[in-house]
């Protein structure tokens, strides 16, 4: 008798699997103000991991972390005039504290740009104290109508970086190199995730920016998310809040900005490219847990076995729980592990033990089988490697296999509608076309040049729209 299933199928309900799934997986629930979230212990746990990773490589670059205030007075946001016109509708504001009228309202920051250079205009004076390199991993609040567990929700976490710099060359190739060595590095050898790197069209790019840089992925179902953005400021804000520097020649010169971030929408992410009907798949690298030991029966010997070797392998270290709640029935144990997508279950019960056998589960490619217990040990990193490989090998072949070159607009929202993503010309597209798509519910995601690397111009000949419905 074939076993009930414990999600709705993606095939049958992509967004209803993927709400059964954050659930089921205990990794958030919906808070109690609508759009906000409660993110559980193993959900954390994944943000935990992303964050160290990203932090490491974050401070590679030399870019130190700091912390600015969540509540910005309102006048900062107005100085920009593109920047609060594009967050306008997003933000929350503080009228009153301490039973009183405010005299100026605040603004819950909806991202740091403004108070950051409040406070770099104090702190750059001279050539010397530049390249000006900060970041911060906060909370942020936009105001979501539409909301959706870690895609989507008026609060959510990240890091952005903010960076001052002494020339456009600086500052662009300083936001180029965090989306290659930070953004990109973590994408492909962490998250197992294959993306396309690309420039936002103007109409897609941030808000007070004058280029900004993306990396999209497919996700199950087709369509597209943005997992990250770089910026370029070029010396926007610089202008409006006065940050300036004396040259090595004595003049007083404006800088030039990047800012960049990642958020919480990274979990939401790993769920939609790697879940299966199964429930989570986490990539090795990634994993808090990376190997779970199950003891099938309470058996005194079987659960000295379970704990010696979890300790063996956290020894030589592997990320292990030990599973030993044997009042719990053993099914419904694996079940949960299943769900929450630790990549390898050892298993082991009265009868492997007199085999000195276990048995191995990998949940990323599926299949048991027994295996001597001293050799788990050894066994084990070649395992990890290898699942790590397959799902980004089946991460970048869903994209491959679901993007289609056209030469029309009506091809690319056939083809976006079908549940893929449009390779067409920018100069077939142009403005234009991006308006028409969008009274579908279709974007540009990005523009990539004719040889898939990122354009120093959005309107250079041969530069290539990637067209798709996204999250």
């Amino acid at each position: 008798m074939a076993k009930a299933p414990v999600l709705t199928p993606r095939a049958d309900d992509f967004p209803r699997w993927y709400q059964d799934l954050i659930n089921k997986a205990e990794l958030a629930d919906n808070g109690p103000v609508r759009g906000t979230m409660v993110i559980r212990p193993y959900g954390y746990g994944l943000w935990e991991r992303m964050q160290a990773e990203m932090d490491a490589r974050i401070k590679g670059t030399g870019t130190e972390n700091a912390y600015f205030p969540l509540l910005i007075p309102q006048s900062y946001l107005t100085r920009e005039a593109d920047h609060v016109e594009g967050f306008a509708p997003e933000l929350a504001v503080v009228t009153h504290g301490g039973g009183k009228e405010l005299e100026e309202p605040a603004v819950v920051r909806p991202t740091s740009e403004t108070i950051v250079n409040e406070y770099f205009s104090k702190w750059v004076q001279s050539y010397r104290d530049l390249p000006l390199l900060i970041n911060q991993w906060a909370n942020v609040v936009r105001w979501e109508l539409r909301p959706r567990l870690f895609l989507r929700t008026s609060e959510f976490l990240w890091q952005e970086g903010h960076t001052a710099h002494a020339t456009y060359e600086e500052a662009r190739d300083f936001a180029a190199r965090i989306q290659r060595e930070v953004y990109g590095d973590f994408l492909e050898n962490v998250l197992a995730i294959d993306f396309v790197s690309g420039r936002k069209t103007v109409k897609e790019r941030f808000a007070g920016a004058v280029n900004t840089l993306t990396l999209e992925s497919m996700m199950g179902d087709g369509k597209a998310l943005q997992m990250v953005t770089s910026h370029e400021l070029g010396q926007n804000f610089a202008k409006a809040f006065n940050t300036r520097y004396l040259s090595k020649e004595g003049t007083q010169e404006l800088v030039w900005q990047t800012s960049w971030g990642s958020t919480t929408r990274m979990i939401g992410a790993l769920v939609m490219t790697h879940g299966d009907d199964d429930g989570l798949r986490v990539p090795p690298r990634l994993a808090q847990v990376q190997v779970v030991v199950l003891a099938i029966k309470g058996d005194e010997a079987v659960l000295a076995k379970v704990r010696e070797l979890g300790d063996r392998l956290r020894a030589a270290g592997f990320r292990v729980r030990v599973d030993d709640r044997t009042d719990v029935p053993f099914g419904r144990r694996a079940v949960d592990w299943e769900l929450k997508g630790v990549p390898v279950r050892v298993e082991i019960g009265p009868r492997d033990l007199e085999n000195g056998t276990a048995m191995l589960a990998r949940r990323i490619p599926g299949g048991k089988e027994p295996v001597a217990i001293d050799a788990i040990e050894a066994l084990l990193p070649a395992v990890l490697e290898e699942d790590q490989a397959l799902l980004l090998r089946q991460s970048r072949e869903r994209r491959e296999s679901r993007t289609t070159d056209v030469s029309t607009i009506e091809e690319a929202a056939e083809a976006a509608a079908a549940g893929g993503w449009a390779r067409i010309p920018w100069a077939t597209l142009g403005e234009e076309g991006e308006a028409r798509l969008a009274e579908q519910s279709l974007t540009v995601r990005c523009l990539i040049a004719e040889d898939g690397s990122v354009p120093d111009d959005g309107d250079a000949p041969g530069n290539v729209a990637i067209v798709a419905r996204a999250y």
